[in-house]
């Protein structure tokens, strides 16, 4: 005898729910095993991508590096996965290893190494530009190792200005900006000097008292005038901030709105 539930015979019901939970237990492998193989493609590449963010920060903050470390993290930065790294910060924290090389290798005084070196940073920060156009710290990679290697000429001085059309106000780029700039101002464009003098004033009015004082003393001590011309729109603080920090150095100039009585800071 069939025993019915309703309508439908028990014998049907049953074979339908065996049916669901065979159904329903082959997605489950086929999830688990899709998970199994997400992890072993993804996880190599999560592994260095955790000490390229580090490195990523600290060349940003213009850290020191030995050569042996450098040269580790792009071995373990090339030793990922390919997929992975187009859709991860590998490639920007890649292109800042390589480009730190290159710095290291000039500084030690090598040339033959420094040139292959920097050739390669070279391609790199290209290849990572075309990926990221706006990259202003890129561009400023660029021309500072562009006129590095070759000097300074209108191409190059192209990258400088790429760097403040794409971030004009980037207060930790324009720690080392700046300077650079500073240094080739005098062959910049007029609409080019104008960014670096607005560059100059932000960095006063952000409290970048220290660097805005070592660039007006060093590279910038031509272009005083105007340099200090452009902080009259400053707020007064920092200003105040920035005239003192002068005068301990023992700089007479005048920081438009700020009088100081020489005998409270000697």
């Amino acid at each position: 005898m069939i025993i019915a539930k309703g309508n439908q015979p028990l014998f049907l019901r049953s074979l339908r729910s065996w049916r669901l939970e065979v159904c329903a237990r082959s997605w489950l492998l086929l999830f688990g095993l899709a998970g199994v193989i997400w992890s072993a493609i993804t996880l190599p590449a999560f592994r260095s991508a955790a000490p390229a963010k580090d490195a990523t920060a600290r060349i940003l903050a213009d850290d020191r590096f030995k050569s042996a470390t450098l040269s580790d993290l792009l071995e373990l930065m090339l030793a990922s996965p390919e997929p992975i790294v187009q859709r991860s910060d590998l490639p920007r924290a890649e292109t800042l290893v390589r480009v730190r090389i290159a710095e290291e290798a000039i500084r030690r005084q090598d040339p033959a190494q420094a040139d292959r070196d920097a050739a390669a940073a070279n391609e790199r920060l290209k290849f990572t530009l075309a990926l990221n156009p706006a990259d202003s710290f890129l561009w400023l990679m660029l021309y500072s190792l562009e006129i590095t290697r070759s000097g300074f000429d209108n191409r190059t001085a192209g990258f400088l200005d790429q760097s403040y059309a794409s971030g004009p106000l980037e207060g930790w780029i324009s720690l080392r900006r700046n300077s650079l700039a500073l240094a080739a101002f005098h062959n910049l464009s007029e609409a080019s000097q104008a960014a670096v003098v607005s560059e100059f004033a932000a960095m006063v009015d952000s409290d970048f008292t220290e660097a805005a004082a070592r660039n007006l003393m060093d590279v910038g001590w031509e272009q005083r005038d105007r340099l200090l011309g452009s902080l009259a729109n400053v707020e007064l603080i920092p200003r105040e901030a920035f005239a003192k920090k002068l005068s301990r150095e023992g700089l007479k100039v005048s920081v438009p709105g700020v009088y100081l009585d020489e005998r409270l800071w000697r």
